[in-house]
């Protein structure tokens, strides 16, 4: 009976992890908004878009129909290359539809709109928006219970560009530019509003088809972007870049043959060569890991010393060079600014955040810190690297 009592009172955990991925059916993927495409344009080719923009044929000779680049993902930071070849996809008669909480700077400057900072709040807070029906224009209202992860315009050329969207204090989230070449850029700062958990909360999908009717009819190409997830300002890791490079080889028909080919070829090398050479493989002892001796002699010495101080200098300059070596946050933000995007970027959470922040300025303004602040400091660091 215990058992039993103990089992229907156990709650599944929610999954927040806010990934935007369309392969992901946790309640903060796009599975659900990636597979509706089809449904949505049904005359047109659908299809996952891996590389930079730069590769987007931008093309629309002999009055080919016009194209749809649809780009859901937390940041949207582009280099200068990819912006332009972002501004010319629109230019040349196509459409550009971009859902971020973190464009780039280049981007909003080329629009010329302005964003609210972030806010702690957007971790913590429900969602709700409104949208501009494009045939009646009135407003329609949406909400869900989960995080809200959204921010808002505070400026804009008012001559160019068209609210779509606002959010529960009136403010524009979701706005349009038109161009004179009959292409757009959409851009919305609430990409909760596209995960399986909103979608699909009451009659939400609604939100979805009215946003995606800004496109026309004649759309028959649609890209999904899945570049931005991994890469910012032009660059991503490198295990990604790799990935990226071997496709392009391969989508030649003539270098994927040859590449197979060469690799059936070393396979067989190695097999026959294998067997015919053949030997005994010595027992060799493992090397002796001197680094460690030395960690634990230079951890001797500052102990020996009380030197504790010093001990927390150097944790803490290597914590702030892995945030902007692993995260590409630049030293220039504002230590709140600085907070708050880590807590985003690494998905850790933001009261712990903030708790490793508050004891580092702590800490930094003591003269003196004792063994236990030291150890106490240090774990919180020690957390962090392994969760994040």
């Amino acid at each position: 009976m215990s058992i039993l009592l103990l089992s229907t009172s156990c709650k599944p955990v929610l999954n927040k992890r806010f990934s935007l991925w369309r392969n992901d059916r946790i309640p903060y993927g796009t599975y659900h908004a990636f597979h509706s495409l089809e449904y949505i344009f049904k005359n047109a080719t659908i299809e996952s878009f891996r590389y930079s923009p730069e590769l987007l044929n931008i093309s629309r000779e002999n009055n080919a129909s016009p194209k749809a680049y649809i780009v859901i993902s937390p940041s949207v930071i582009p280099s200068e290359q990819e912006l332009k070849a972002i501004l010319d996809h629109a230019a040349n008669g196509n459409y550009v539809f971009i859902s971020s909480v973190e464009p780039g700077d280049n981007l909003l400057d080329s629009l010329g709109l302005k964003v609210s900072p972030f806010n702690r709040d957007m971790y913590n807070d429900s969602l709700s928006v409104n949208l501009i029906h494009p045939v009646t224009e009135d407003s329609v209202g949406y909400f869900y219970p989960g995080i809200s992860m959204a921010r808002h315009f505070t400026d804009m050329d008012s001559s160019v560009t068209n609210i779509l969207g606002k959010d529960k204090d009136g403010h524009a989230n979701f706005v349009s530019l038109r161009y004179e070449g009959g292409g757009a850029i959409l851009l919305q700062l609430a990409p909760a509003a596209f995960t399986n958990f909103f979608l699909l909360h009451k009659e939400n999908k609604s939100y979805y088809d009215l946003a995606m009717s800004q496109f026309p009819d004649s759309v028959r190409s649609v890209k999904w972007d899945d570049y931005f997830r991994t890469h910012e300002n032009g660059k991503g890791d490198e295990e990604n870049q790799g990935f990226d490079k071997l496709r392009i080889f391969l989508s030649n028909p003539v270098l994927r043959w040859a590449f197979w080919l060469a690799i059936i070829l070393i396979g067989v090398v190695y097999l026959f060569e294998s067997k015919r050479k053949q030997r005994i493989i010595p027992v060799l002892k493992p090397l002796k890991n001197a680094s460690l001796d030395f960690v634990e002699t230079i951890g001797r010495l500052y102990f020996q010393q009380k030197d504790n101080r010093n001990l927390f200098e150097k944790i803490r300059t290597q914590f702030m060079g892995y945030v902007r070596h692993r995260y590409k946050l630049t030293p220039g933000l504002t230590e709140s600014d600085l907070e708050n995007k880590l807590a985003f970027r690494s998905d850790y959470d933001p009261k712990e955040m903030k708790e490793i922040f508050g004891q580092l300025r702590e800490l930094d303004n003591k003269s003196s810190i004792s063994d236990d602040e030291l150890l106490a400091f240090n774990d919180k660091i020690d957390k962090f690297y392994k969760k994040a």
